[in-house]
């Protein structure tokens, strides 16, 4: 396995590994809300507003996630030709012959 490979692998196990522990953020938040709902149901209101906002923090890290991996696999596409799959030589090198 080539360096581009292990190159991508790394970057979507990382992304994944970023998703998966923002779907367990929002659900640890999900579920500590519901349970003070289950204890005080007058105060289903305020429980619903405080987790409204860290939840969309958590989304956003795992949206954040998502677009570096975009960044990350279009950085990575950019050094390979789209004809022979391996990796061209950047154009600082090749203006200086």
């Amino acid at each position: 396995m080539g360096s581009l490979n292990l190159a991508y692998v790394g970057v979507f196990v990382g992304a994944g590994l970023i998703v998966i522990g923002a779907g367990l953020g929002i659900g640890k938040l999900a579920g500590s809300a519901l349970e003070g709902a289950a204890r005080q149901p007058e105060a289903l209101n305020a429980l619903q507003t405080m987790m409204i906002i860290p939840a969309a923090m958590i989304e956003g890290l795992g949206l954040l996630a998502l677009v570096t991996v975009l960044l990350a696999a279009l950085a990575l596409n950019k050094g390979v030709s789209a004809m022979g799959g391996a990796p061209s030589a950047p154009a600082a090198a090749e203006a200086t012959k």
